[in-house]
């Protein structure tokens, strides 16, 4: 039996994992460095996944409007989820959390995630949409 090129070893990596979110190093074991660069550029051009920031990548489906590959979780939460693999300790923004807990019932527009201390300088955005940060 031939040996799994590293395309096929990404898209087994993406279709096995739980998570919808990936940073660019959790691949470079797979093979080197260019070679698993142009997979992951084969597999976001085949719209298994998303790219969401310099280094991300998210999972995604194609869109039932235009058939354009869509991530499938919202982007508050493709934003937490980043967070949390980049060691930071963050949640949403103070507007969602009144809105968790009832003291507020309009829904923000914007994705807002609530960094605290940290200093977070990572764009993660779709299209033109982008995360917010907030310290508190």
């Amino acid at each position: 039996m031939a040996l799994a090129t590293v395309k096929e070893k990404v898209i087994a990596k993406v279709k096995r994992s739980s998570s919808s979110v990936f940073l660019r190093n959790e691949f470079d074991r797979l093979g080197d460095y260019r070679q698993v660069s142009r997979a992951i550029s084969e597999v976001v051009s085949g719209g298994m996944l998303i790219r969401v920031g310099f280094g991300l990548y998210a999972k995604a489906r194609p869109s039932t409007i235009n058939g354009q590959p869509v991530p499938i979780e919202p982007l508050l939460r493709i934003g937490l989820e980043v967070m949390k693999k980049i060691g930071v300790d963050a949640d949403v923004g103070n507007d969602a959390m009144e809105l968790r807990e009832g003291r507020r019932t309009q829904v923000p527009m914007l994705p807002i995630i609530n960094v605290g201390k940290s200093r977070v300088s990572r764009r993660i955005y779709i299209g033109k949409r982008q995360v917010v940060y907030e310290k508190g």
